[in-house]
């Protein structure tokens, strides 16, 4: 209960923090969009798209605007709030069986190979009479 806990927490406070650095990354800077970044490339093709001008309330138009002036709270608390789910989820996803089912098995065994076989019970034949 606790590391899923602590891996909710990881995840929300990851999410939140890898948000500036990714955008910065990519060119989305609070100077501008940098020149010769992916930024600068999406920011070309959509004013392409648009006849000129990026238009406004487009994806390179809110992403400009999140590198420039962060993300809102309530933006930040969903974000966090997604991450805390993704980081429980992987912590769990993470979790192996300990041993497989029917104990532990020799490198290279196969399932059902060296298992002993339980004999099908024998049933009477036709010309066996029951005694009475």
């Amino acid at each position: 209960m606790i590391k899923r806990a602590a891996a909710a927490a990881i995840g929300g406070a990851l999410a939140v923090g890898a948000v500036p650095v990714v955008l910065g990354a990519v060119g989305f800077t609070g100077a501008g969009i940098a020149a010769s970044s992916i930024a600068a490339k999406m920011m070309s093709a959509a004013a392409i798209a648009n006849g000129g001008g990026v238009a406004a309330g487009s994806l390179v138009a809110t992403l400009q605007s999140v590198g420039a002036a962060g993300l809102s709270t309530s933006s930040n608390i969903l974000l966090g709030s997604v991450g805390s789910a993704f980081g429980a989820l992987l912590l769990k996803a993470q979790k192996a069986p300990s041993s497989p089912p029917g104990g532990p098995r020799a490198e290279g065994d196969q399932p059902g190979e060296n298992v002993p076989q339980a004999e099908p019970p024998k049933l009477p034949l036709s010309s066996e009479k029951h005694e009475k």
